[in-house]
């Protein structure tokens, strides 16, 4: 049974820090192309950052300098290091899955709140 678990969110004051974390489990976790999206209130779902499983990292320019992405293959997890974080960061966050071509296939969390609020 494939499981994703995100953990870690919360409430943070501007300019704080959170490090939210994605267990895996019932899939190779080492094969799979590993995603953090978000989704604010009235929004729509966006791509936060990306790690393939070669380790190339990549960002959406609204949190570059600011967010890490990070695997560790051995403990079949994933890391979202939130740095600076600002009111706008506010969303829930969600880990998503991406198999191997030419295999389409595609897994998600259940999602983690984090709100960013004085």
């Amino acid at each position: 049974q494939v499981q994703l678990v995100e953990s870690g969110g919360g409430l943070v004051q501007p300019g704080g820090s959170l490090r939210l974390s994605c267990a895996a489990s019932g899939f190779t976790f080492s094969s799979y192309r590993m995603n953090w999206y978000r989704q604010a209130p009235g929004k729509e779902r966006e791509l936060v950052a990306a790690i393939t499983r070669t380790g190339s990292r990549s960002y959406v320019d609204s949190v570059k300098g600011r967010f890490t992405i990070s695997r560790d293959n051995a403990k079949n997890t994933m890391y979202l290091q939130m740095n600076s974080l600002k009111p706008e960061d506010t969303a829930v966050y969600y880990c998503k899955a991406d198999s191997p071509s030419p295999i389409v296939l595609a897994y998600w969390g259940q999602g983690t709140q984090v709100t960013v609020s004085s």
